[in-house]
C-alpha cells in the first residue's frame, strides 16, 4: 500500500486518510447513520447511535488504550538495568553500536522560543536516547526530516541536534534529515551507519511505535546486505493515568492512546 501511495504520487495524502480512518471519525459517521436510520427503522437506528456513543466513550479511556497497545501492537518491554550494563561494556570493548532516535514531529515555530521545536513526543524520544547514551557512552543519531504534511523548515534532526548539544549538552553524532516516515527514518539512517561502520543499533521510540519501526529496520537492513542485530529501546511505557476510576473515565491522554494504538496497527496492516 506504501509503495501504491509512492507510485501515485499521492504520499502526501497519507496523514489526512490515516486521520480519517481513526477515532473519532468513523464512530461519528456511524452516529450519524443511526440518526438517520431513526426515520424508519427505530429500533436499530437507537443501537447504532449507542454502539457510537459507547464507542466515542471507550476511545478516549486510558484503560482501553494500554489495552489496545497490549493486544494489538505486543511491544517489547523496557531495557533492563542489566542489558543497559550488557551494552556498556560492548560498547567498551568494541564501538561499533550506534543509538538511533527516531523522530516524533515537529512544531514548525515555537512562540515561546522564537524558532522551531520538536513535538512532545519527540522531545521524550530525544531526551530516553540522550540518557540511555550516558549511561552506555553510545554515540548518538536522529532520524527525521519533514513529515509528508509538514511545512518548508528546518528538519527534526537540525532542530533535535540543536536541542541536544545546547540543553542536554550531549551533541549527536550523526543526523538524518530527508526521512518523512518510518520507513524512510530505517532506510535512510541504515545507510548512513553503514558507512560508519556500525554493527548493532539500539532504536529508540515509543513502546506503541516500536514494532512498526524494528519491522521497517530489519527491512532496510535486509535490503542493503547488512547483518545487524536491532536492540529495540522502547520509552513511554509508564501509565499515564493511575487512579482506576479515571482510568475509564474519558481524557485527553487515553484518547491520544487508543489513537496511537490503532494508527500503529492500520499502518502495520498497509504496510507503511
Amino acid at each position: 500500500m506504501n509503495e501504491l501511495f509512492v507510485t501515485l504520487g499521492i504520499e502526501s495524502w497519507k496523514p489526512v486518510l490515516s486521520s480519517l480512518l481513526l477515532p473519532p471519525v468513523p464512530l461519528l459517521l456511524l452516529a450519524l447513520v443511526g440518526a438517520r436510520m431513526l426515520l424508519w427503522r427505530r429500533g436499530w437506528g437507537w443501537l447504532l447511535v449507542l454502539m457510537a456513543s459507547s464507542g466515542i466513550w471507550l476511545s478516549a479511556c486510558s484503560s482501553v488504550g494500554e489495552w489496545l497497545q497490549r493486544w494489538l501492537l505486543s511491544p517489547p518491554p523496557a531495557l533492563s538495568a542489566d542489558r543497559i550494563s550488557a551494552l556498556r561494556k560492548t560498547i567498551v570493548a568494541r564501538p561499533t553500536v550506534a543509538i538511533v532516535v527516531l523522530g516524533g514531529g515537529r512544531e514548525s515555530n515555537a512562540p515561546e522560543y522564537g524558532v522551531a521545536s520538536l513535538s512532545p513526543l519527540a522531545l521524550e524520544r530525544l531526551r530516553y536516547g540522550v540518557w540511555l547514551g550516558r549511561q552506555t557512552h553510545a554515540p548518538l543519531m536522529f532520524s527525521g526530516g519533514l513529515g509528508h504534511a509538514a511545512e518548508v523548515g528546518a528538519s527534526e534532526a537540525d532542530v533535535a541536534a540543536e536541542i541536544a548539544a545546547r540543553e542536554f549538552g550531549r551533541p549527536l553524532r550523526w543526523t538524518e534529515a530527508r526521512s518523512r516516515d518510518t520507513r524512510e527514518n530505517a532506510r535512510y539512517a541504515a545507510t548512513l551507519l553503514r558507512e560508519n561502520k556500525i554493527e548493532q543499533v539500539v532504536l529508540v521510540t515509543h513502546g506503541w511505535h516500536m514494532p512498526r519501526a524494528l519491522r521497517a529496520f530489519q527491512a532496510a537492513c535486509e535490503q542493503i546486505g547488512a547483518k545487524w542485530e536491532i536492540v529495540p529501546a522502547p520509552m513511554g511505557l509508564a501509565t499515564r493515568v493511575e487512579r482506576p476510576v479515571l482510568r475509564w473515565i474519558p481524557s485527553s491522554e487515553g484518547f491520544l492512546l487508543v489513537r496511537a494504538a490503532v494508527r500503529e496497527k492500520i499502518g502495520w496492516w498497509l504496510g507503511a
